[in-house]
């Protein structure tokens, strides 16, 4: 790679289409605990972590009453939110289980903690958590080796804060 990005550089947010906007707000709001930070009239929302103005757009435009993808097609495979230890990522996955939202999977990958859901939509989302930097695993050259080995989920919800 000749002229690679700014290390400072990161995803900002995600814009969803989504089919039912209240539908939407119910899961990402209701469920994950994102907070409505503004309307965008009967059409769309803006949701976030601590107030930020948006890290989720969701919006009817052009999908209102749309049905989901069908499966082999390209499109969004999932989008990621971070967790900044074990115990608040443990405390967002109680909350989907406890909304009777199944989990599409689990994996330890050496670099992070994740688990895999759908939303109302059928969008994919991932719930993780890194693990500190020096903890990553590499090879004898140094090179980053990530797994995708079970992770013990019963064992990470035993860490949620009471």
């Amino acid at each position: 790679m000749t002229n690679p990005v700014h290390p400072a550089a990161r995803i900002g947010h995600v814009h969803l289409k989504v089919s039912d906007l209240d539908r939407a707000i119910a899961f990402y709001a209701g469920v994950l605990g994102f907070e409505v930070q503004q309307y965008y009239g009967g059409s769309a929302a803006f949701l976030s972590a601590g107030g930020y103005h948006h890290h989720i757009g969701l919006n009817t435009w052009e999908s209102l009453g749309g049905t989901q993808p069908p499966a082999g097609h390209t499109g969004l495979y999932h989008t990621a939110f971070l967790y900044p230890d074990r115990a608040e990522l443990a405390d967002a996955i109680a909350r989907v289980l406890d909304a009777g939202i199944p989990l599409d999977g689990a994996a330890d990958h050496g670099v992070s903690e994740a688990v895999y859901l759908r939303d109302p939509d059928g969008n994919g989302v991932e719930l993780y958590r890194d693990r500190p930097e020096n903890e990553w695993p590499r090879d004898e050259s140094g090179q980053l080796v990530m797994n995708n080995t079970p992770l013990d989920v019963p064992a990470l919800l035993a860490e949620r804060k009471k």
